[in-house]
């Protein structure tokens, strides 16, 4: 707990001091308060170092407490405790697709406060050092002899090779990753945003943020339900919203 550092996004100034007197009184260091989203990104862009984060849901501005804890989670693997007064379902099951360390209700008792930010911080370390211990991953992209590209998908102590016109999709599952090929599935531990910065992106596209997709794999895209559904594979695939103009731009419409 000593000298640990908390930053507080809180868009209700006299509920972000009442916040930051509770952590200080219970030894924690303030780095820092936010109102916004984009005051968060703007710090840390600049080379703020948190240790974890207190994040109110409901916040004024062009992104919530759920985008903002999804890009720190995404951009720089920090812990994030949901402090909120909003407990109904709808809130709860947006949250938790986040994998929150934390959700604490207002008004809060500096006991569960506490308590909360030290079990963070603890599987936060834990998950850290799991990660650590397990094969670095690595991806590279090369030409056979015959013309074609490759993956190489660095598991465990082997190095394995899928054809890229065998690689049907990725996807993401909690800190794993899944590359589903013609040929098997294989699981590494990573980001989607490594994996998507490592991959061909004239072979592949992003549509959600659990999924990567083959371009060359894909047999219709649904306006409608926004899901696209790839060869030789019954289950479709959620297209995000943000992600759809890209994709759309990637194909000749007519």
């Amino acid at each position: 707990m000593a000298n640990t550092k908390v930053f507080i996004l809180e868009d209700e100034n006299i509920v972000a001091k009442d916040i930051e007197q509770s952590l200080k009184k219970l030894g924690y260091e303030v780095i820092g308060t936010a109102s916004s989203g984009e005051k968060v990104k703007e710090l840390l862009e600049s080379g703020l170092k948190p240790e974890i984060f207190l994040m109110d849901i409901m916040i004024k501005g062009s992104m919530d407490g759920i985008e903002v804890a999804e890009y720190v989670k995404e951009n720089y693997n920090l812990p994030v405790i949901f402090l909120t007064a909003y407990a109904d379902e709808n809130t709860l099951s947006k949250a938790k697709i986040t994998e929150p360390y934390g959700y604490i209700l207002k008004p809060f008792k500096e006991i569960d406060l506490h308590t909360t930010i030290e079990m963070a911080l603890y599987k936060h370390q834990k998950t850290a050092e799991m990660k650590k211990e397990l094969d670095v991953y690595s991806t590279l992209v090369s030409e056979s002899e015959n013309g074609k590209d490759y993956i190489f998908v660095k598991n465990k102590s082997k190095l394995i090779k899928i054809s890229v016109e065998d690689l049907f999709y990725v996807e993401a599952l909690k800190d794993y990753v899944n590359f589903h090929s013609r040929h098997g599935k294989y699981t590494i531990h990573s980001t989607m945003k490594d994996v998507e910065s490592k991959l061909p992106n004239k072979f592949f596209a992003r549509v959600h943020r659990s999924f990567i997709v083959n371009l060359d794999k894909i047999l219709s895209i649904e306006h409608v339900n926004g899901r696209l559904q790839l060869e030789g594979l019954e289950k479709s695939i959620p297209i995000g919203g943000s992600y759809k103009d890209e994709l759309l731009e990637k194909f000749n419409l007519l």
